[in-house]
């Protein structure tokens, strides 16, 4: 038995723990392989799009920063951020914060006597009095039902390469208009891929545009501090908003969700302009069909164009339902009060589950869009930790 069973070792499950940590006599367990999304499923020479204070990992003392882990490992970079070297700061974060790290995959989470009972990959079990699940987004990559049924030779998402060099010397269409699709496209043209961009938005949304940064550069730092929130998440004004879930869960629904679409809407960092010169962007246009056509695939637009490549990546981002967490025992899951495969969460971002609690991206429904990015771990560990303390 254990107060407290963490399932993931990500930014969100590394924070939480690190938090929960500071309680004297809690035992916290944490289960997973650190930061596995990170290195696994996303591409091997991307940047971060947030800015630096949205990239530190939350950490209750403020001790383990981006700064503490350059200083200690040599390691130089600015804004944007390598991939590789925030997957090595997480990696550092976790020895410091979380060295009983175990490494082992839970494979059932089901309620147990006294709260919940969990299943390792091995065999063996334990039962927490409470449980936070931090397990990602992996489970949640979209994949439009145009391209159901078609080999995954021939379809993939970009979530599905850690490395993108393997289509090489291949023409791949790359379906969206969002950062993950247009970064996945300029790494494709600079690995020597044939690369066309397909999306249905009519403009691609450029971030810290032109005016922005002339904006930023007259105001100043102190009046930029006021429009823009530490947790670079959403456009002047509003980010301080997003950045107080506490106060945007007091709008009305109708207010807080268009707020979350407007803050996560497609829109690409700014330093991909000059990298995707050499790459046709084709807006405005939707997938009508795809087929196979011999080792090739075969896309239909909807301005009655054809296109055809070796391959098709999908940019199409992710969309939460809890029930693709396939650890989750169902009925378990049935217990939990649900809206469009988000949870209802409460304070502390706990389900109706009492004692079950679940962080990051889907808890974006119940406290808003500053829940998709890193930065939503210092919140969400603040709230957690304030709410198990309370009942503790």
């Amino acid at each position: 038995m254990c107060d407290v069973a963490i399932l993931g070792a990500g930014p969100y499950g590394l924070s939480a723990a690190s938090h929960l940590r500071t309680i004297k006599g809690l035992t916290v367990r944490v289960f997973g392989d650190p930061m596995s999304f990170w290195t696994n499923n996303m591409p091997a020479g991307m940047f971060l799009r947030s800015n630096w204070t949205a990239t530190r990992i939350a950490d209750p003392r403020l001790e383990n920063t981006l700064e503490a882990y350059q200083a200690e490992s040599d390691d130089n970079f600015s804004v944007p951020v390598p991939l590789k070297s925030f997957v090595n700061y997480g990696l550092w974060f976790q020895k410091r914060s979380v060295p009983d790290l175990d490494r082992r995959q839970v494979r059932r989470v089901e309620s147990g006597p006294k709260g919940f009972r969990l299943t390792l990959q091995d065999g063996e079990s334990l039962n927490a009095r409470r449980m936070v699940i931090a397990a990602g987004i992996g489970p949640f990559a979209w994949r439009p039902p145009e391209f159901s049924g078609l080999p995954a030779q021939l379809v993939s998402h970009a979530s599905e390469h850690a490395d993108l060099s393997i289509f090489s010397g291949k023409k791949v269409l790359v379906v969206g208009s969002g950062q993950s699709a247009l970064e996945s496209a300029a790494l494709l043209k600079e690995g020597g891929a044939e690369v066309e961009v397909i999306g249905r938005a009519t403009e691609i949304h450029w971030l810290q545009g032109w005016l922005s940064k002339t904006l930023h550069h007259r105001l100043g730092r102190s009046i930029r501090a006021l429009l823009y929130a530490p947790t670079d998440v959403g456009p002047a004004v509003m980010s301080q908003l997003l950045a107080r879930p506490h106060l945007l869960r007091m709008l009305p629904r109708g207010w807080q969700d268009k707020m979350r679409k407007r803050a996560v809407r497609p829109a690409g960092a700014r330093w991909l302009v000059d990298r995707l010169q050499q790459v046709p962007l084709q807006l405005g246009r939707t997938i009508v069909s795809a087929s196979t056509l011999g080792d090739k695939v075969k896309l239909k637009l909807n301005d009655g164009t054809e296109r055809t490549g070796d391959h098709v990546l999908l940019g199409t981002g992710y969309r939460v339902d809890i029930s693709k967490y396939e650890f989750l025992s169902p009925e378990l899951l049935q217990s939990i009060r649900r809206v469009n495969g988000y949870p209802w969460l409460e304070r502390g971002l706990e389900t109706s589950v009492r004692g079950l609690h679940i962080l990051g991206a889907p808890a974006a429904w119940s406290f808003g869009p500053l829940m998709q990015f890193v930065s939503g771990a210092t919140y969400a560990s603040g709230a957690l930790l304030q709410r198990i303390s309370r009942k503790n």
